[in-house]
């Protein structure tokens, strides 16, 4: 009797410990839960962009840059016939704009009026961006600038901050010489910084001058950087805060970045260096288009794992495993990247570049349409390049809330970058695009322009 009154007494007892040992294992579990969501780093938003568009007087057609060219260069006539005929298979339209101090009578190439073009482009662009976002230049605690070319002291980042008058403890960083995809990076860069420093904005930069790349002797290999290079540029704002994501245009899912410096081929394919006369220039290696390829291959390998749906992956993966082990004779499987990103927004390089990332990678005429118009009206414009194109796709109206969208860039080194977004809110019509009073005239014919890729090595054709 006794025992049976112990176990009666223990067993109620446990009954009544019960209900409190079911809260605290909710109590555990909802603390678990709350730790893993604030570990998580915030969310990255881009509340806007904008790119400088350069006034009319600085529009320069084709055949007007070679005579601009004839008087600021140094090349004899068979170098200038060379550009001639490159440019008129270049891909550029007639309405592309150059430095203002390369046309005047005579063109005046020095320093301070070098850096006066950089100026009026960087904060023409910030200027806008602020207009457009009307956020207070005290909120933004980090500048990431970048640029192609120039290096000055003070450096660009610096520039900006003196202009806004920005804080004491603002972070800044600044990119030279990382070729045309460090927009792109400092996309990435600019990420990483957002989730660890709270509650600010980050604002990027990018300045470009085609007239830190003009070469002005006549080895066929450095004439190749003189045309394609166009004055441009933009500035982008991004936040982490939460209370911009209603007003914010789109979120950043992921940005991917893969470089193939290792390589020597790589590495020289774009190369700055003196010629045999002394004068300096950037040479183009035979092998640019098949190094580009391959890196844009090794940016798109990394980042299909994180965008593309499970049967893409298994496809990919099956016809993978059937090649590396000889169990059939099967073509390499191309991923249907359409099938999680419905835009794509491509560095413009030079026209040979976009017709082989189109052949190469599974891409269509439409879907490097905003890219071929880009370099057709604006000229290649380095690093910022990526968001006059997407400028292109806002002002034609196709991007659509829910979409992804992909831009991809790449660069000297060789370098590769991606940039996956989340379009928030439909994006209208914006007064302040750059495409807004010519839009109705795109895009335009350039199917029939004969390129000039036979003068690069061939790169293998994938289907």
């Amino acid at each position: 009797m006794f025992g049976f009154s112990m176990i009666l007494d223990y067993n109620l007892g446990s009954f009544q410990l019960a209900p409190l040992l079911c809260l605290a294992s909710l109590i555990c579990l909802l603390s678990n839960i709350i730790f893993s969501i604030t570990k998580r780093p915030p969310k990255v938003f881009l509340l806007d962009f904008a790119c400088y568009k350069p006034p009319p007087t600085q529009m320069c057609s084709k055949e007007k840059f070679i005579e601009r060219f004839k008087i600021y260069g140094n090349s004899n006539e068979a170098s200038i016939e060379f550009m001639r005929k490159l440019l008129g298979r270049s891909g550029l339209g007639e309405k592309t704009y150059m430095p203002s101090n390369l046309l005047r009578d005579p063109p005046d190439p020095c320093r301070e009026e070098t850096m006066r073009e950089v100026e009026t482009v960087m904060f023409g662009a910030v200027d806008l961006l602020l207009e457009k976002t009307g956020v207070n230049v005290k909120e933004i605690g980090i500048v990431i600038a970048t640029t192609s070319n120039l290096n000055v002291v003070p450096s660009l980042a610096d520039m900006v901050v003196h202009r806004y008058k920005l804080g004491q403890i603002v972070l800044v960083y600044n990119f030279t010489t990382m070729g045309c995809s460090s927009g792109l990076r400092a996309v990435g860069l600019a990420q990483k910084l957002l989730q660890v420093h709270p509650n600010t904005y980050a604002l990027l930069v990018s300045p470009e001058n085609a007239k830190q790349t003009i070469y002005k002797g006549n080895e066929k290999s450095k004439l190749f950087i003189n045309f394609p290079f166009r004055v441009g540029g933009a500035a982008i704002l991004l936040s982490n805060r939460s209370s911009d994501q209603d007003r914010a245009k789109y979120e950043l899912i992921h940005s991917v970045h893969t470089q193939t410096a290792s390589s020597d081929r790589s590495y020289k394919s774009i190369f700055d260096e003196e010629d045999s006369e002394g004068i300096w220039g950037v040479t183009i290696s035979r092998d640019l288009l098949a190094v580009a390829i391959e890196v844009v291959e090794a940016n798109i390998h990394a980042l299909g794992s994180l965008v593309l749906p499970f049967s893409e992956k298994i496809r990919y993966l099956t016809n993978y495993f059937i090649r590396y082990f000889n169990i059939a004779d099967v073509k390499p499987y191309i991923p249907n990247f359409k099938k999680a990103i419905e835009h794509v927004f491509p560095h413009v390089g030079t026209k040979p570049v976009l017709d082989e990332f189109e052949k190469n990678l599974g891409f269509n005429e439409a879907d490097v349409e905003a890219s071929r118009m880009n370099l057709f009206r604006f000229g290649n414009t380095c690093s910022c390049s990526v968001w006059y194109a997407l400028s292109y796709g806002e002002a034609k109206g196709r991007i659509k809330k829910g979409d992804r969208l992909w831009q991809i860039a790449f660069g000297s080194g060789f370098k590769c970058s991606s940039a996956i977004w989340r379009v928030l809110r439909t994006v209208g019509g914006d007064e302040r695009n750059p495409w807004k009073d010519e839009i109705d005239e795109f895009p335009v014919d350039v199917k029939n322009i004969q390129t000039y890729s036979e003068l690069f090595e061939p790169t293998k054709k994938k289907s």
